[in-house]
């Protein structure tokens, strides 16, 4: 049986302009949640502390900002928008001695709950509402008329209502828009986790880094090799987006698609799963939650340096001077933009 998806018409979208909201952090989703929240009318504080780079930005934005402290004591409603490794020490210290008390607390990502990172005070009730996609794309989305999925799932209910208040805040955020589906923390956590390191982030450009090297040791151009195995995966992967593997399939030409059915399983192969399985694995045992926060208390040494060797590498300076030559295009530089 087929999941419900709920939408707008099924949700209380009064409930959360019912309360005192603050979201905590103005980063990519930060950012996207308070002006989201701030133009469906809800009343919505910004915490952020008062040396932050943000503080003055939020403010320019028409959002009201307080620091942590003042921020977390009025709100009935804190959503939690951190980094992973920064979220239990600042919760500890900053947000769980001035949370009312009974009020909610929300996450956007079951990371520092279902890892026990976190262990919130026993009289708060405990959820989250999870867009599936970054910050800034949430922000479009809501802007467009649109919106972006998200995903609810509630850990802790002392009043009653916390899922209704999950939903209300999902479709001021947009959620109820696109759709809302109900999953639970430890799901959510696990298939995000899994997701990210096996297809979208670390499998994706690990096929496209190893397929760019692939072409150029054999004498191709550096260019020719980008446009094959990095600039057409937007073109495919929009194809899949719209319709699936048969869409995207439907609208290529036979040619690719003889290619894609007869060559494919030669590169992900039963060994590949297998490594896919591991990978899981670690992930349900927490091996991986582990290995990450010991090497952000250890200042991400590993990050760091794979961060530096991954932007030295052929296809990102060939892939910035192909970007900067399209003028349809808004190409973005870490180095500049961020």
């Amino acid at each position: 049986m087929s999941a419900k998806i709920i939408y707008d018409d099924s949700i209380d979208v009064e409930l959360i302009k019912s309360k005192k909201v603050s979201v905590i952090g103005f980063g990519s989703q930060g950012h996207a949640h308070a002006l989201n929240l701030h133009d469906s009318g809800v009343d919505v504080t910004v915490g952020l502390r008062e040396e932050s780079n943000s503080f003055d930005r939020a403010k320019k934005m028409g959002l009201k900002v307080e620091n942590l402290e003042n921020a977390t004591k009025n709100a009935d409603v804190v959503m939690l928008l951190l980094p992973d490794q920064l979220m239990a020490d600042v919760y500890e210290k900053d947000i769980s001695p001035f949370m009312k008390e009974s009020s909610t607390l929300f996450f956007a990502h079951g990371f520092n709950i279902h890892f026990g990172e976190i262990v919130p005070r026993e009289d708060i009730s405990i959820a989250m509402i999870a867009p599936k996609g970054p910050g800034h794309l949430l922000r479009r989305t809501y802007e467009e008329g649109s919106g972006m999925p998200c995903l609810v799932a509630v850990e802790k209910d002392l009043t009653d209502n916390t899922k209704d208040l999950a939903l209300s805040y999902a479709s001021a955020i947009g959620g109820g828009r696109a759709g809302v589906l109900n999953t639970t923390f430890k799901e959510e956590t696990e298939t995000d986790l899994f997701g990210e390191q096996v297809v979208l982030c670390g499998g994706l450009t690990e096929l496209i880094r190893n397929g760019f090297e692939t072409l150029v040791e054999a004498g191709y151009q550096p260019e020719s090799a980008y446009f094959e195995t990095l600039h057409e995966v937007k073109l495919i992967v929009d194809l899949m987006y719209e319709g699936g593997f048969e869409w995207m399939r439907h609208s290529i030409s036979d040619t690719a698609e003889y290619g894609d059915f007869s060559r494919g399983s030669r590169i992900i192969t039963d060994e590949t799963k297998k490594e896919m399985k591991k990978v899981l694995e670690e992930i349900q045992s927490g091996a991986f939650a582990k290995e990450w926060m010991s090497q952000a208390r250890e200042g991400s040494p590993y990050l760091k340096q794979e961060r530096e060797k991954a932007s030295n590498h052929q296809i990102e300076n060939i892939g910035k001077e192909l970007r900067n030559m399209m003028p349809f295009l808004d190409a973005k530089d870490i180095k500049k933009d961020i």
